[in-house]
């Protein structure tokens, strides 16, 4: 089989690096896309191409996978699930345990993959997108995404205790950056799980912008407050704000702004500041059939929540 090279004396009317193609058409992250080239596994009109200064034109362009073709995703798909307990966030499981993909509409929507992971028995939003670009950035550090989880943790837990994690908590595989965090009361514990915490537990939200493996709960266990339950109810500019435990939605105009707006250049957001948060004037879109029963209803933040936020940063 031929191996294409960039030839710079090819020119097209538009043309994109082939690992950004493959990265918005959702076959892998910008950074996985380059591994397939430089696997050999990418062809343009029947050539491999493994050179990462490849370009293609994506109306005249054939580019497979193994084979498969790739259909250039002009306009991306992005999807929020509020992931259930008990599923893997894969695609697909060889042992056969259930995964998030039975839970959202992958046959509508071809190259459509979780942006991050969430454990078998956290609970709460997941988004799902055909944007390798923007998964790509959510999940870099650099991207300063911040996840919000809300844990039940073990015993009684003071403010005190919490100011390792505000600190930057050091952990086996190295230091943690400082996380938000505050103590919450019952009642926000009962609109996520629907039940009274346990006389002897604690609840406690922790706003983070790493995403290592088990991280939040690492971080309360070594503070000696093991986690017993985790729920996250943000991930960057999105909130769950009611979504049945199982479904799906498709994120409405404002979202899908506010996550682009999120995962752009400092210096391209208006005054560098994030993006603002949900308004009621959003409205829904593509909600689809509730896999799972639930009566929660997860509620927006409030002006005096971000003035608590406020103030434990400064402590």
């Amino acid at each position: 089989m031929k191996t294409m090279t960039n030839d710079a004396s090819q020119t097209y009317p538009y043309t994109m690096r082939l690992q950004r193609f493959l990265a918005r058409s959702g076959v892998a992250s910008r950074r996985g896309s380059e591994d397939l080239m430089t696997a050999g596994r990418v062809t343009v009109n029947g050539a491999v191409a493994t050179e990462l200064g490849t370009k293609v034109n994506p109306e005249t362009d054939r580019v497979e996978v193994d084979g498969v073709p790739v259909t250039f995703n002009a306009s991306a798909t992005y999807i929020m699930l509020n992931k259930p307990d008990g599923f893997l966030t894969t695609m697909s499981d060889p042992q056969g345990r259930p995964c998030v993909a039975s839970l959202v509409p992958v046959s509508d929507y071809p190259g459509l993959f979780p942006v991050g992971r969430l454990d078998k028995d956290t609970t709460g939003l997941l988004l799902f997108t055909t944007d390798g670009d923007i998964a790509n950035q959510m999940l870099h550090p650099s991207g300063h995404v911040e996840k919000t989880y809300v844990a039940i943790v073990d015993g009684k837990l003071s403010d005190h205790e919490l100011e390792p994690l505000r600190q930057g908590i050091v952990l086996d595989d190295g230091p943690c950056q400082p996380a938000r965090c505050r103590l919450l009361g019952t009642s926000q514990a009962r609109r996520i799980w629907g039940e009274e915490p346990a006389a002897a537990t604690s609840c406690v939200e922790i706003i983070i912008r790493e995403g290592r493996k088990n991280q939040v709960k690492r971080m309360l266990g070594a503070i000696h407050h093991p986690v017993l339950r985790l729920h996250r109810p943000r991930f960057g500019p999105l909130e769950l704000s009611g979504l049945p435990v199982g479904s799906w939605r498709m994120l409405n105009e404002g979202e899908v702004g506010r996550l682009k707006s999120a995962t752009a250049p400092s210096d391209e957001r208006v005054g560098g500041a994030p993006p603002a948060s949900r308004s009621a004037s959003d409205g829904r879109a593509g909600h689809a059939r509730c896999a799972l029963p639930c009566n929660e209803h997860q509620q927006p933040r409030t002006r005096r929540q971000e003035k608590e936020d406020r103030r434990d940063r400064r402590h």
